[in-house]
């Protein structure tokens, strides 16, 4: 078993939660994206969707955290830059 694709899932799975959490509709493509990357990646076991929008995850957080530093927690940024490096 790939375990570090399996962390990048659970950080994937970390970032959905958050996104989730902020209830803005600008973040609905993003959800619907990370929610078919893991469905996508726990059929396939191939983990491509998940470092593309692990990616843009982790940038669209960063963006957040400029602004608004107490709406994303840095473990999810933490989870989602360990297992993309």
């Amino acid at each position: 078993m790939d375990t570090k694709s399996e962390k990048l899932r659970d950080a994937c799975e970390l970032a959905l939660q958050a996104f989730r959490k902020l209830k803005q509709p600008e973040f609905d493509d993003i959800i619907s994206k990370l929610e078919f990357c893991i469905g996508s990646y726990n059929n396939d076991k191939n983990p491509v969707g998940l470092v593309e929008f692990g990616f843009k995850s982790l940038e669209m957080f960063n963006e957040i955290r400029k602004k608004h530093p107490r709406k994303v927690s840095l473990k999810v940024i933490d989870a989602l830059e360990d297992s993309l490096t």
